[in-house]
Order: structure tokens, then C-alpha cells, then sequence
């Protein structure tokens, strides 16, 4: 599927190990629509977002204090670095070098292989936190991109008392730009409070 194709516009529910369901809307994972949509994130967006790796065991959420100073593509792997730090993602055909190339199953296993938006329901089966996730070809999570919550407060994420629906700005968008969603989704939108899972 090509960033031309309109992705599959239903969610699928999946349930996480912990028992908390997603609604996961799966995106086309071609290097030009997986770069374009990294791209967007971190170059547009680099203030709102928190990124990292989000596993059993482990949370990473990150933020950065300026935009990238470089985003390029080398190799099958997308760079985007803020100065010294960077991070890699391998979206693209990883060949290695040429006295030593990469395996084509070890190429398989290195790119992604799935890529979704989410939304996260919480103990009353309503949206608490909304994202993006790449995962390889082995199904190993890659990155996830936490998106702004209503919930939260921009810079402290402390809990607010009243939820600001503007923060759903980011989720809107990307449900308009890889969906043809246009209009907000009422499900987003029909928690009273912030609940963890």
C-alpha cells in the first residue's frame, strides 16, 4: 500500500498483555509513507509529542526541548537527531555494506513490518491515551509516539480537571491525512475523566 492508498479506516481491537484494549488503526508501512509520517512528527510536531519505547517492563517517554537538526535516510534507516542525540528506525531496504551485506533475513527482521495509530481505552472502555507504533519484522516494537492527551497538562502531564479536546488536534489530523476521517470521531472524545487502564 502506497501513501496514495486510503489505509483501512476501521480499528481493529486488540488486547494488550495486561488485558487493556486498543483500537488500532493500521497504516501503510511503504519507506515513503512511513518517512513522510516521522517526518511530519518530529519536524511539525516536536513540541506536543512524547516519543520512546513503550514494553512490558519499560517506558521510555521522551520529549525535546528544540526540533531536529537533522532527519535523513541512509541505508533503509530514517536518522532524526536533536544535535548529539538521535535515533534510528529502520523503515526502508537495509543492504549493509557492500564486504558484508545484510542478510535478507536479517533485513526482514530489522524493517518495519507494522505501523498503527492507537487509541487506548481505559477501565470504563474509553479513550485515556492516543499514539503512533512501528514494529519490525519480528514483531518488536520500534517506536512509539505519544500523541498530545486531552487529559494532561502539556507540560507537566499532570492530570486536569477538565479535559482539553483541542489536544485531539495531532489524532484528528492524522485520521484526515491517512484515513480521509475529516470529521472528529465522537468516541474520542466521550470520556468525562482521565482513568488509568
Amino acid at each position: 500500500m502506497t501513501s496514495r492508498d486510503a489505509a483501512e479506516s476501521s480499528p481493529t481491537r486488540v488486547v494488550e498483555p495486561d488485558g487493556t484494549p486498543l483500537d488500532v488503526f493500521s497504516l501503510p508501512t511503504d519507506p515513503a509513507s512511513l518517512e513522510e509520517l516521522l517526518r511530519d512528527l518530529f519536524e511539525n510536531h516536536w513540541r506536543e509529542i512524547t516519543f520512546g519505547i513503550l514494553i512490558q517492563g519499560a517506558a521510555w517517554e521522551m520529549k525535546t526541548d528544540r526540533p531536529p537538526t537533522r532527519i535523513g535516510m541512509l541505508d533503509g534507516y530514517l536518522t532524526v537527531a536533536f544535535g548529539v542525540p538521535h535515533f534510528h528506525v529502520c523503515i526502508g531496504e537495509n543492504k549493509g555494506p557492500r564486504n558484508r551485506p545484510t542478510s535478507p533475513e536479517l533485513a526482514r527482521h530489522r524493517r518495519t513490518a507494522r505501523a498503527e495509530i492507537y487509541r487506548r481505552m481505559g477501565r470504563t472502555c474509553v479513550p485515556m491515551s492516543w499514539g503512533v507504533q512501528l514494529f519490525n519484522g519480528a514483531n518488536e516494537q520500534q517506536i512509539t509516539v505519544l500523541l498530545p492527551n486531552p487529559f494532561l497538562h502539556p507540560e507537566t502531564d499532570k492530570i486536569l480537571k477538565e479535559p482539553d479536546w483541542s489536544r485531539l488536534a495531532l489524532w484528528d489530523k492524522l485520521r484526515a491525512r491517512w484515513f480521509g476521517l475529516t470529521d472528529p470521531d465522537p468516541i474520542d472524545r466521550s470520556a468525562g475523566r482521565f482513568a488509568h487502564a
